[in-house]
């Protein structure tokens, strides 16, 4: 039963291909259902975790990975379409690039890799879930006026950046302490 989350982690990342699938061929309403379960099992498998103490080093990947692999696809298929801007898109992108730098260099500097996501990111990766639901809902059901959807990425790229430059912050902190341990 332990397994459950890592489980919901897996099928969420395999959901990525359907959604992918269905964004490119622009089936919006489908693509919005699929994106509302992917959202929905991130909260779910986490309450799990938390709720059971199911948690484990291999969530501590799992949960992350599917929702990055979920999120930049997202981002890249609607600005290849011009449904975004890329620059917003670069944002998200570049972001999760340099929280995986961060973490494969302290790794590799340490042979030690600390995988604690911290709040912002939390928050920013729901704010982006939110956005994506938002956007979906807008292209499959009823348009929002284009003042709510410029709010809505300039909030997103906000926290991005905000998210990645802590874990700029952290990384540092995180091998300044090794350093000051080690002498």
């Amino acid at each position: 039963m332990h397994q459950i989350p890592n489980i919901i982690s897996i099928i969420r990342a395999i959901l990525v291909l359907p959604i992918g699938f269905y964004l490119i061929q622009e089936s919006w309403s489908t693509a919005f259902l699929l994106i509302f379960i992917a959202g929905i099992s991130d909260g779910i498998d986490g309450y799990l975790a938390r709720t059971f103490h199911w948690q484990s080093h291999l969530g501590s990947i799992l949960d992350p990975l599917a929702d990055k692999l979920l999120i930049v696809i997202i981002f890249i298929i609607m600005a290849h379409k011009g449904i975004l801007p890329h620059w917003l898109s670069t944002i998200i992108i570049m972001r999760d690039v340099i929280i995986l730098l961060g973490a494969v260099t302290y790794q590799w500097l340490t042979n030690d890799l600390k995988v604690e996501p911290l709040l912002s990111s939390k928050i920013n990766t729901a704010l982006q879930i939110l956005f994506v639901l938002g956007l979906m809902y807008h292209l499959a059901i009823t348009p929002f006026p284009s003042i709510i959807i410029d709010y809505a990425q300039l909030t997103i790229a906000s926290t991005a950046i905000i998210s990645g430059g802590l874990y700029v912050i952290c990384w540092i902190n995180y091998y300044n302490e090794l350093s000051i341990n080690r002498e």
